[in-house]
């Protein structure tokens, strides 16, 4: 439950109309207002009561001084003071708000995840189109394992590269005919 103080700043404008229209017109205005302001806050959420304060304010006072001027009164301002929670309500507004924050986080971490899957495939169509590119990669991938301290170190190489290395190391073998 949520428990709320207002303070109604009002004025008679016409004594006779307060004292002939009303019975009490001290009492009628008071009970008027604690009516109109649980109406008016009842359509509203707690994050609104909290975050729109001044206007359920004016809200309620030009409810209150359009219903209460046929008494001869005049209402010329609504305070909210206080909003009270209970326990219970104070729980359950901490959990909705650590559920939004963990809402958001993963809403970034995802957005974060999308540009990095983005900007990796950006990168694989950029190899994929410069094979000079895709050696220059091989060549930094190699100065960093060879940066490492490890004691052995295993270089790939392409299958095609040694078939070039035996060719060649047969052309220069073989005899030169005609000598």
């Amino acid at each position: 439950s949520v428990k709320v103080n207002a303070i109604v700043f009002f004025r008679v404008v016409d004594a006779e109309k307060a004292i002939i229209q009303v019975e009490n017109f001290l009492v009628a205005t008071s009970q008027l207002a604690q009516t109109t302001l649980r109406a008016v806050l009842g359509k509203h959420e707690l994050d609104e009561m909290l975050a729109e304060r001044e206007r359920l304010n004016l809200d309620v006072q030009q409810i209150l001084d359009a219903q209460t001027d046929s008494w001869g009164i005049k209402v010329t301002n609504v305070e909210i003071k206080h909003i009270d929670l209970n326990e219970n309500m104070v729980r359950a507004i901490a959990r909705q708000a650590e559920a939004e924050r963990e809402r958001r986080a993963k809403v970034i971490h995802a957005e974060g995840e999308r540009q990095a899957a983005e900007a990796l495939k950006d990168a694989a169509e950029m190899l994929s189109r410069e094979p000079a590119a895709m050696q220059l990669r091989y060549l930094q991938t190699l100065t960093q394992v060879a940066g490492d301290k490890s004691s052995t170190l295993v270089f790939p190489v392409p299958v095609d590269l040694i078939g070039q290395l035996f060719n060649q190391r047969e052309n220069r073998a073989a005899p030169v005919k005609g000598e």
